[in-house]
């Protein structure tokens, strides 16, 4: 449900919950998360007494936002893959479309000529998906037992201004672009959803059971919240 308090336009999401809770999205979008029993005027209130906050916490992902750019298709960009930057070279004896290969991308230049920048940016997609879900589906075996719990399937796609998710019967979804960050901070990704299945909240429960494994989460998380933009194609 889309409202507005003074100048602020944010949605609202009604829950089984206590307390009213104030986020700002990747996106950008003000989501505001309310008991049910809380009237829209009292909403409203809610969101006017954080304006000040609300204001800030937008420069600050504007600020921040301003590491999003489009990288361009030519000899020597770097990419990212497991928090490093590697540059691309194109190659004319290239087998497959796209590989990392002695510490550079190898791109096919008959490829990249034949079809074109949307099939080679949907190449890296493809590399970054099948790597993905070899290292995600190794990392929450090892890692589900430290929380004490058993997720379903683990699927790596496309999950727009979402890093992962937490779908039904315990299946774990992350976004391919994920696959750039460091494996530190994927682990940290990893665990977060894993202590969903304890609790689906941000709660102060939530978030005590990430720090019994991982009790320098929070370095990972700001790591996550300065450089998330950058990890783009």
């Amino acid at each position: 449900m889309k409202m507005c308090a003074q100048d602020i336009e944010f949605t609202l999401i009604r829950s089984d919950r206590k307390t009213a809770d104030i986020v700002i999205e990747r996106s950008g979008d003000v989501i505001v998360r309310a008991p049910a029993g809380l009237d829209d005027e009292q909403v409203r209130a809610a969101v006017a007494d954080r304006a000040l906050w609300v204001h800030r916490s937008l420069a600050e992902w504007e600020d921040l936002n301003s590491s999003r750019r489009h990288r361009p298709l030519v000899q020597g960009q770097g990419f990212f893959y497991l928090g490093r930057s590697y540059r691309l070279k194109f190659v004319t004896d290239a087998d497959v479309p796209l590989r990392l290969k002695n510490g550079q991308w190898e791109l096919s230049g008959a490829f990249f000529g034949r079809e074109g920048e949307a099939a080679t940016r949907k190449a890296f997609r493809d590399f970054y998906i099948a790597k993905g879900v070899q290292i995600f589906t190794e990392r929450v075996r090892s890692l589900a037992p430290l929380v004490g719990v058993a997720p379903g399937e683990v699927t790596v796609k496309e999950l727009g201004y979402h890093w992962a998710s937490c779908g039904v019967g315990g299946a774990l979804n992350f976004h391919w672009k994920t696959v750039m960050a460091p494996q530190t901070v994927i682990d940290y990704i990893i665990v977060h959803e894993l202590c969903h299945l304890h609790h689906r909240d941000h709660s102060d429960a939530f978030w005590n059971e990430v720090d019994k494994v991982l009790p320098r989460y929070r370095e990972r998380k700001q790591w996550l919240r300065i450089n998330g933009a950058a990890l783009d194609l």
